[in-house]
């Protein structure tokens, strides 16, 4: 499939060198970011590879949730993301691990301290909650730390408008009885400002597992989403603004037991809570950010096995509560030609968790608190980025993080970059990433306290073209990662003890293709096409042995988006396509682990919309997998086949 997905790319990125006369412009070099540089930027001045997600596209996508409109953009797979709303999502940047990738909101890192690798559920952000989104690709830890060894994706929650009171609402309807509804009401008076929103999602969904050849068809796994979110802002002086908010998302449903394995009792619960303060103080010709984030997560699986027994217990009850502060503060000036951030961050975390379960072979409990399982760190960072008129940028900064397990460590980054004559960018980034240890590797009944972090060298080069009337671009980007000190788990063949340890190292490299262009006013394309391949190092003996660990993810994605808009009517057409996947399964007749490749497959989406002449009322179709095409994202798992979707939105 590798062939055909890069020839299809390039033949269809042709036309975006050629297209000069277009009525309508896309000046993707003119886009601001903050995320990059934690302060206003334009891309054209870095050589770090970005991708916007702007509220326009968000409502673009329909009724599809976070996961499904991320897994449309280059680079990023998410593997659930097309399958059962409540199955769990796991996000893969370049084809890297699910826990080298950081979640921030607004830019404050977002962890869930009990689990194994960290990484925040995705299903716990509101799709209706979101702004904008910026993904930064490549090793980011000197900015943003521990666990942005593949990227960052911040999530810019939605702000106050200039007028007293405004707002939007949503509804929608659709396949498996799916009911999506959402609210937001915002506004300014005098020095106050305002944002007040909530969201509910509940799907009647389908089986998770799939249903064995001759037997009857599973239960559906139903799906509930519930958040509610406020903040409240007050401008002191025209200088300084302070905002106080408030996040509360709740996300519950059906489980089954496994890989074509039903169950009719299993069911869990995911809560997050998160509060903060926020301070923007104008000093001189810079600007102090002060930030201040509490993220508690509680967590509960219950399988009552009466109904549907499975392999090891009758019953088993799992609870998690997790905690955690972060505070940071830093300051952001422009020097000119030079602009600098220098800033601090701390965090503490916390977690506890309770397991009970009634088997065959006897009870079992394990318990631990919060009191004994937490760490913290400290981060002190500073960050360059220098400009020069001839079209020449370089940025380089470096972090001092300290963890009170295992110590200090070091990270740096340095990303030049060449503007030529406003269409011919050339960009390379070299740095370096970390992650440290969660609480569940240190503390756990599988711990390690003497775990050391694993680190990464980036190394990343590209090339990006624009059209002398800014409507085509096209950007071609290759990638190379190599993480050392892994962790992983282990058990010892001789006394069959279990727990995690740093042995292997992992090399990953890619290619990244992506372009738009506007071929007229009403019409416009987008494509990506994203290779990622790599190799597991470990000692076998005295030997190292590579093979192949990329599990769950496909090693080759390409999408092609054509959409069209003219008056009241808009739309798009998409097709997603994805390569082989090998998986890996635990046979329960050799209880072993078995390998399988899953087979490639192509989705095909249709959005259409429709506004009143009073544009503010405007009523959508939403319509996925179009084909009907028959696939799996894992091994033994469901996923629909046509589904589809109508609601209605407004703003006032």
């Amino acid at each position: 499939m590798k062939k055909t997905l890069v020839v299809a790319a390039l033949i269809t990125s042709s036309p975006l060198l050629a297209q000069k006369n277009a009525a309508d412009s896309s000046r993707s070099l003119e886009e601001v970011v903050v995320s990059a540089t934690k302060s206003p930027l334009k891309t054209s001045a870095t050589g770090k590879v970005v991708i916007v997600i702007d509220r326009s596209a968000i409502e673009r996508a329909g009724s599809r949730d976070l996961t499904q409109l991320l897994s449309e953009q280059g680079g990023l797979f998410i593997n659930g993301a097309w399958s059962n709303p409540g199955k769990d999502k796991n996000l893969y940047v370049r084809g890297a691990r699910v826990e080298h990738t950081l979640v921030t909101i607004d830019g404050v890192p977002v962890y869930d301290a009990s689990g194994i690798g960290s990484n925040f559920d995705l299903r716990l952000i509101p799709i209706e909650r979101v702004e904008r989104i910026e993904i930064l690709k490549g090793s980011q830890g000197t900015l943003y730390g521990s666990d942005a060894i593949a990227g960052v994706i911040n999530i810019i929650t939605r702000k106050a408008g200039a007028d007293k009171v405004q707002g939007s609402a949503l509804l929608s309807y659709g396949s498996f009885n799916t009911v999506r509804s959402a609210a937001n009401i915002n506004g300014r008076s005098g020095r106050f400002d305002y944002t007040l929103g909530a969201n509910h999602f509940t799907t009647k969904g389908i089986s998770e597992a799939a249903t064995p050849p001759g037997e009857k068809a599973f239960a559906a796994n139903g799906f509930r989403q519930t958040g509610a979110d406020a903040s409240v802002g007050y401008q002191f002086t025209p200088k300084v603004h302070v905002q106080t908010y408030l996040r509360y998302t709740e996300v519950s449903g059906n489980l089954d037991a496994g890989d074509y394995s039903d169950a009719l009792d299993y069911t869990y619960a995911n809560r997050n809570l998160q509060g903060g303060l926020r301070g923007d103080l104008k000093i001189g010709s810079g600007r102090l950010r002060l930030l201040y984030n509490y993220n508690s997560t509680r967590r509960r699986f219950t399988d009552d096995s009466t109904l549907t027994p499975n392999l090891w217990d009758k019953y088993n009850h799992t609870r998690y509560t997790a905690g955690e502060h972060f505070g940071e503060a830093f300051y952001a000036v422009d020097l000119k030609p030079v602009k600098l951030t220098v800033g601090a961050d701390y965090r503490q975390s916390s977690m506890s968790q309770t397991y009970g379960s009634i088997s065959s072979w006897g009870n079992d409990t394990t318990e631990f608190s919060a009191d004994s399982v937490r760490h913290r760190q400290f981060g002190a960072y500073a960050n360059a980025q220098w400009s020069h008129q001839s079209g020449f940028n370089i940025e380089a900064g470096g972090r001092f993080n300290n963890h009170s397990d295992y110590g200090s460590h070091f990270a740096w980054n340095i990303n030049p970059s060449y503007l030529l004559n406003r269409q011919v960018k050339l960009f390379a980034n070299l740095s370096s990433g970390f992650r440290t240890p969660s609480l569940y590797q240190l503390f756990s009944e599988f711990g390690n306290r003497e775990l050391k972090p694993e680190q990464s060298i980036n190394y990343e080069a590209g090339l990006q073209l624009l059209s002398a009337d800014g409507t085509a671009s096209l950007r071609a980007t290759w990638f190379n990662r190599d993480v050392k000190n892994l962790m992983v788990f282990f058990t010892d063949p001789t006394t069959f003890q279990s727990r995690y340890i740093n042995r292997d190292r992992q090399k990953d490299h890619g290619l990244e293709i992506d372009g738009k262009v506007q071929f007229s006013e009403h019409v416009y394309a987008k494509l990506f096409y994203s290779y990622a391949d790599g190799e597991i190092f470990t000692k076998v003996g005295a030997k190292d042995t590579a093979y192949y660990n990329l599990f769950r993810r496909p090693k080759e994605t390409v999408a092609l988006t054509l959409g069209f808009s003219k008056g009241r009517f808009q739309g798009n057409i998409q097709t997603l396509a994805a390569g082989r996947v090998q998986d890996q399964y635990f046979d329960r007749t050799t209880f072993r682990t078995q390998t399988v490749t899953l087979n490639s497959y192509v989705l095909l989406n249709v959005y259409a919309e429709y506004a009143l002449p009073w544009k503010k009322l405007r009523f959508f179709a939403d319509l996925r997998n179009v084909t009907s095409a028959k696939y799996q994202e894992i091994y033994g798992y469901n996923t629909p086949g046509f589904n589809a979707y109508g609601g209605v939105r407004i703003g006032f």
